[in-house]
């Protein structure tokens, strides 16, 4: 009788692991979405690449989300090409997410891959246009994949010809009715403070106006384009383009002075109350040094200094116009006087003063400064 037992119970053991067997062979069927997939960030007329700039962001591509109708995640893979027909491409990136950042150095190589370059001395073309696609897809094996690809977005770009020059950099500019320009995006409008160390990092320590009826802020990263725009959306930093929509503004609780620190990088912010009340203030601030068109103060030079502009909104805030560098050392200093000055190393054409001179490259430049912080940014004169 023992042994019929054991016997009955193997026989009901081996039918469940089959059971399970079958449950585990069960799955879902994919189908294509009646959507399809496209790309929806703006892009710009032409594509300045500069090798200098290799590591900086040349464009972030963001497209929709594709739903298969199955409990899996779905794949997009970024594509490059150097011909409109894709007979071969770049695999750019492989992301489940609905946006990849791709470098100007990534650029560049499909630039090269399409026979152009920025040597005057050679009858290669430096301008031309790039070709990018997005494919969605699931299933891990050839037989199985289901997937859908976009049209192709044409880029236009541009690699100028024989030029040596430093790094064009990113900027964020404050716009809305917690700000000095207003809601005006092009208003003498503030910028923040670039990190010396980290690109993608900008710092901005100041006043900001808030309470009742005031919206808040938010960053440009162009003057005057509101496709350019970044704020928040929910606890991330994130922009325009990302969206496919305005984000909101950063809100002001209050009028007093905050610290702002933002990265495009990580899409991460922080924004909180900061205490200026011991602060000094200055009724002059000014540039000063060999690099400069005015030079060093001496005893036939006294005062030399290339005076700055304080601002109406923030007697913390200092700008100049259009000052003239060459290569050479600089600083800044309060009161037409060394007692209080600020400089900052190497650290050209952002960073923070840590009492050495600040090392210029020649060129011309609108010069910001923040006397709290001691932070400061030399924005390069674009001529057209």
């Amino acid at each position: 009788m023992k042994k019929i037992t054991n016997i009955f119970i193997a026989f009901i053991a081996i039918l469940s692991l089959n059971a399970c067997s079958e449950d585990d062979d069960f799955t879902f069927t994919a189908k294509p979405d009646t959507e399809g997939i496209s790309f929806t960030n703006s892009t710009s007329e032409v594509y300045t690449l500069r090798a200098s700039n290799a590591d900086n962001l040349a464009e972030r591509f963001v497209w929709n989300e594709v739903d298969f109708d199955v409990q899996t995640p779905v794949n997009y893979e970024l594509q490059g090409s150097a011909t409109e027909s894709f007979e071969s491409y770049s695999v750019l990136g492989d992301v489940t997410v609905t946006n990849l950042s791709v470098t100007v150095a990534s650029m560049l190589e499909l630039a090269a891959e399409a026979g152009l370059d920025n040597d005057p001395d050679t009858d290669l073309p430096n301008t031309g246009n790039l070709f990018f696609k997005v494919r969605a897809y699931v299933g891990g094996d050839a037989g199985n994949v289901v997937d859908q690809t976009s049209e192709v977005l044409s880029l236009t770009v541009l690699l100028p010809e024989g030029e040596v020059e430093g790094p064009v950099y990113k900027q964020f500019y404050l716009v809305g009715d917690a700000t000095s320009a207003g809601w005006n995006p092009d208003n003498n409008n503030i910028p923040l403070f670039r990190d010396s160390a980290n690109e993608n990092i900008y710092h901005y320590t100041g006043r900001f106006a808030g309470g009742d009826g005031i919206e808040g802020f938010k960053l440009l990263e162009t003057l005057g384009d509101w496709d350019s725009q970044w704020g928040v959306d929910g606890d991330a930093f994130t922009s325009k383009a990302i969206l496919g929509g305005d984000p909101s503004a950063f809100a002001v609780a209050a009028d007093q002075y905050y610290k702002l620190m933002v990265n495009r990088e990580e899409f991460t912010y922080s924004f909180e109350v900061f205490d200026a009340s011991a602060a000094a203030t200055y009724d002059v601030v000014g540039l000063v040094g060999a690099g400069t068109s005015v030079g060093w103060p001496g005893d036939d030079n006294p005062t030399p200094d290339i005076k700055m502009t304080k601002s109406d909104f923030d007697e913390h805030i200092w700008k100049a116009t259009d000052v003239v560098l060459t290569n050479g050392p600089v600083k800044f200093r309060a009161n037409l006087d060394w007692t209080v000055n600020w400089g900052g190393g190497e650290n050209f054409p952002s960073g923070i003063a840590n009492g050495d001179d600040i090392i210029a490259t020649a060129g011309t430049y609108t010069v910001w400064f923040n006397d709290i912080s001691g932070r400061y940014i030399f924005i390069p004169v674009v001529t057209e």
